[in-house]
């Protein structure tokens, strides 16, 4: 085996990924002015599918209370071409470039009904409530914590409650 294949298919330290991950989000706010964010970017597609459909999300409420924040997109009208979409074209780019290097890309069949409508209830529940919070757990955790941000802290620990306490739950329903 290569060294570069070996390197890049064993599991790396988690301290590694993390100084990494903290590097990478550093350069992002000083080439871009925005800190790692990704619920943005899908807030702004659904604003585009919404606008396709003939309606005018950017004069939805949310919009007008949060102005100030999307106000460069706005100014464009082009939710799919922003800052945030790009953003998540790189990290969905980025994770499928490590898994090809790696040899791990493979499809896998869906086990069963139940397994299809838990995921899908799962993600919308998590989309809704990112913005409820406005925000998912990389704008409140991991870029909140370099900015020595007490809200952080505290949301860290209750991500870790409600992931141990959402585990027990679904290897209840799945047994």
């Amino acid at each position: 085996m290569k060294p570069i294949a070996k390197w890049l298919k064993k599991p790396w330290p988690y301290w590694v990924g993390g100084i990494l991950l903290g590097l990478m989000n550093v350069v992002l706010l000083a080439a871009s002015g925005i800190s790692w964010q990704i619920t943005s970017g899908f807030l702004m597609w659904g604003v585009g599918i919404l606008e396709w459909f003939g309606f005018d999300a950017f004069n939805f409420e949310y919009f007008n209370h949060f102005h100030d924040y999307f106000e460069p997109v706005i100014k464009n009208h082009n939710p799919f071409i922003n800052q945030y979409t790009i953003l998540n074209i790189g990290v969905i780019m980025g994770s499928l470039a490590a898994t090809l290097l790696a040899s791990q890309f493979k499809f896998k069949k869906i086990k069963n009904k139940k397994q299809l409508a838990l995921g899908l209830l799962g993600g919308i529940m998590m989309g809704y409530g990112s913005r409820l919070a406005f925000g998912c757990t990389i704008g409140a955790f991991f870029s909140g914590i370099p900015s020595f941000s007490l809200h952080s802290w505290i949301f860290g620990i209750f991500v870790m409650l409600g992931a141990w306490t959402g585990i027990k739950i679904i290897i209840k329903i799945l047994q």
